[in-house]
């Protein structure tokens, strides 16, 4: 952890609504006028899509059907924990992007699917802020919650998770139901290993939960709505939390336990603004104090 370089990690599995997330932060650095550095965790995947495909057809042929992108072989713990630690020390470190679509790729002149060249961080940002599968990933040879400031994980009941997933595939990236069926069948063992276990170390987590039927999600025909859902918010430490303050805001919520409000889902954006704004402000106003003393 750092004074001087803070990192505010997001951590949630493929379909999580991680993004969602990201996107309400952003209007609080843009509202405080915070200059942050984005890393998206897709980035640190080992290979590009078409590399994958041929990792996943070897893994079959050996007979291994559990090779995901979750897990350790797929992916560069040690250079994201190393962008931690060097960011926290420097204010700096090494990053890249991977480019999903024709979009994102068409400035570089690459094909989708692909990685961008690895460039330094600029050294003027105020903090840095990872979103992706591995925010707080913790294995025998890494441990990158060690420089994490703030880590929040963003967890749907699993049912729901999938349904996001399955609708997202199909409709943006043209999978058919089976492809992302299988998908979800040779993640599930690193799911377990490694994304469940993060959750266990994040300061806040965000988990919502549907107030409709979702027994089956393989047949779900739309994800349900922010407005048919609750969303339980856990703190790690409940210290400082000004939960009076939290249940008078947000309306019919209430308190489940100790350390874990609820709220209607429809409220997610603002219970994040609530929670977060003073949080990353305090973060904002150490740099600062910091930085005086410098």
């Amino acid at each position: 952890m750092s004074r001087l370089h803070p990192i505010i990690s997001v951590t949630g599995s493929s379909g999580a609504g991680t993004t969602s997330v990201m996107r309400t932060f952003d209007q609080i650095f843009r509202r405080e006028g915070i200059n942050v550095a984005y890393v998206e965790g897709d980035s640190f995947h080992r290979f590009d899509r078409a590399e994958m495909k041929l990792q996943i057809a070897d893994a079959h042929a050996r007979g291994d059907h559990t090779f995901s992108h979750f897990g350790p072989e797929s992916n560069l713990f040690t250079e994201l924990q190393d962008l931690f630690c060097s960011y926290g020390e420097t204010g700096t470190g090494k990053v890249r992007k991977y480019l999903h679509d024709a979009t994102e790729a068409a400035p570089y002149n690459q094909e989708p699917g692909t990685f961008t060249p690895w460039e330094t961080l600029p050294d003027d940002t105020d903090m840095l802020f990872y979103e992706g599968l591995h925010g707080a990933i913790v294995t025998e040879d890494v441990d990158v919650t060690r420089y994490a400031d703030l880590k929040i994980g963003v967890v749907p009941v699993i049912n729901l998770e999938w349904i996001q997933k399955l609708h997202r595939d199909k409709v943006s990236r043209g999978y058919t139901s089976e492809a992302v069926t299988d998908t979800i069948l040779r993640r599930m063992p690193d799911y377990v290993n490694f994304i469940c276990s993060q959750f266990s170390y994040t300061d806040v987590n965000f988990q919502r939960v549907p107030m409709v039927d979702t027994s089956n999600p393989f047949i779900a025909r739309s994800i349900p709505t922010a407005d048919e859902s609750m969303v339980i918010i856990r703190f790690r430490d409940p210290h400082g939390i000004d939960f009076p303050y939290l249940l008078s805001m947000l309306h019919d919520s209430f308190m489940s336990r100790a350390n874990t409000i609820v709220c209607p889902g429809g409220k997610m954006d603002l219970a994040m603004q609530l929670i977060f704004t003073p949080m990353v402000l305090r973060l904002f106003e150490r740099r600062k104090a910091e930085l005086t003393v410098r």
